[in-house]
């Protein structure tokens, strides 16, 4: 079968995307996107019970059982509700995550796991509606679900208040002459047996970057006008598109100061640029005793736990180093909760032990740090006072760094601890992620923890001990990079 609903919207994107996908599928950047795969399926497996009973079509790889298994549902019920519902119209497939049939009359409900109605939703959907109508089906209605992101649950799954429903039936039906046209231009674009000519423009990060962008940019070199931003994006593409291709062109460029300055630490090797007395009125704000402060969350769609929202950053662990004065002995203290369990309240409790009211705490991108913090200060009233005095009292180390009052040509594009630390401790294999066993960033700290409630006692025990040297690591990097600025403003 050709098309699918997500090729469809991929080939709207960039049908050489497709093209791409069918013959050169090994120049493809290789995806990381398990954790929103498994995301994905978790509301979907939530929503199926929107409407209360319902029928799933079982998936297999032979997909014309499954459109079989769909006729028989459909033909066997006047009314009924179908999960991926599956159906072919000349080479077009689609499975509908939720259709109602009401005597002769079909809705389409597209599930997504966002919190947010963006067009590519729409242009899926119409897609569905192509499919089923061609095929001689009386859709009467489609509809986007998506999350609820204001929805804190309290007690059982509310489903009518964890999802939004947007009704998108009248733009489906405009869209309706653009979608038979695409579906030609597409099936007549992967006819080509050699690769078409595609220039770089939007559609390489929108509304999804492109896993093919390496490949199709491989012959700017590097570092090229893509490698101005931490990430390439459209900002980027403003510059290639007035002609900019190398680092050397954008010297002509109008560059804000960041840039320029990206630029010509790259292009002529300068020495690391440190405003002494801006580190020093930064260093002038702490105090001693002196907390270093690392979070680890998890986020999930579907709240695990009371006065929990879909995507709330849920902290399950921290490390913490500390001194009692300035190049003072360094301590450390640390905290991660028990999997399968509510980690806040134990974690909110040893917070407010660990840290005294009244000093000064560091974290590395403070905001982070302090938006969760607060979040517990409103779930648990008792801990409030002392939770905000903590929060009230936080200092953000990349200050010096985001700011550019320190910067390395290595540092590249971006003030991350994870460019920042390498950067200043290039051959300190004490400071090194890579050398770290599982667990090498957040992403993975909060897969691993997930993963844990259904590990056998040593594969818990292993992965405790991993997430707790990661975390470590995280603060006891703050504590270098603060003895690195003392060290260059002395």
């Amino acid at each position: 079968m050709n098309l699918s609903k997500s090729r469809y919207c991929r080939g709207l994107q960039c049908k050489k995307m497709l093209w791409l996908e069918k013959n050169m599928p090994e120049v493809m950047t290789e995806p990381n996107n398990d954790s929103i795969m498994e995301q994905g399926n978790a509301v979907h497996e939530v929503a199926r019970y929107l409407f209360g009973e319902h029928i799933n079509i079982e998936y297999t790889d032979n997909l014309n059982e499954m459109v079989k298994d769909t006729y028989r549902t459909i033909e066997s019920y006047k009314n009924v509700v179908i999960t991926e519902a599956s159906f072919n119209y000349d080479n077009n497939f689609c499975s509908v995550d939720i259709l109602k049939k009401n005597g002769d009359k079909y809705e389409i409900y597209e599930v997504k796991s966002s919190t947010e109605l963006k067009d590519v939703y729409i242009n899926d959907a119409s897609y569905q509606y192509y499919v089923l109508t061609s095929l001689g089906f009386n859709v009467t209605k489609c509809s986007i679900v998506i999350i609820n992101r204001g929805y804190e649950r309290m007690g059982s799954i509310d489903l009518n208040k964890l999802f939004l429903k947007f009704d998108i039936t009248s733009d489906v039906i405009d869209l309706q002459t653009k979608v038979k046209e695409t579906v030609k231009e597409i099936n007549e674009y992967m006819d080509s047996e050699t690769e078409p000519i595609e220039d770089l423009d939007r559609k390489c990060f929108k509304p999804y970057d492109c896993l093919f962008f390496n490949y199709c940019s491989r012959n700017l070199g590097h570092p090229n006008v893509f490698d101005l931003a931490a990430k390439p994006g459209v900002k980027c593409l403003k510059f290639y598109k007035e002609g900019y291709r190398t680092f050397k062109d954008l010297l002509k460029a109008d560059l804000n100061n960041n840039q320029r300055q990206r630029v010509e630490f790259e292009l002529y090797d300068k020495p690391d640029h440190i405003d002494k007395e801006k580190i020093k009125e930064f260093l002038d704000t702490l105090s001693y005793p002196l907390y270093y402060l690392d979070f680890e969350t998890y986020q999930m769609p579907i709240p695990l736990y009371d006065r929990v929202k879909p995507y709330e950053q849920v902290p399950f662990q921290y490390s913490l180093h500390y001194q009692e004065q300035d190049d003072g002995e360094v301590k450390h203290k640390e905290f991660l909760a028990e999997a399968g369990t509510d980690p806040r309240r134990k974690l909110a409790e040893r917070l407010v032990s660990d840290i005294p009211e009244d000093v000064c705490t560091l974290a590395y991108n403070k905001s982070f740090e302090q938006t969760r913090i607060k979040r517990l200060a409103e779930i648990y009233p008792d801990l409030h006072d002392h939770l905000m005095n903590i929060h009230d009292n936080i200092k953000d180390l990349e200050d010096p760094f985001s700011k550019k009052y320190y910067y390395t040509k290595a540092m590249g594009s971006s003030s991350s601890i994870k460019y920042v630390l390498p950067a200043l401790f290039p051959d300190d294999p004490e400071l090194d992620y890579h050398n770290l066993e599982l667990i090498h960033n957040g992403g993975e700290a909060m897969n691993s923890f997930r993963a844990m409630e259904n590990m056998t006692k040593e594969e818990l025990e292993y992965t405790r001990e991993r997430l707790l040297k990661y975390c470590c690591l995280d603060t006891y990097a703050m504590v270098k990079i603060l003895s690195k600025l003392k060290e260059k403003v002395k």
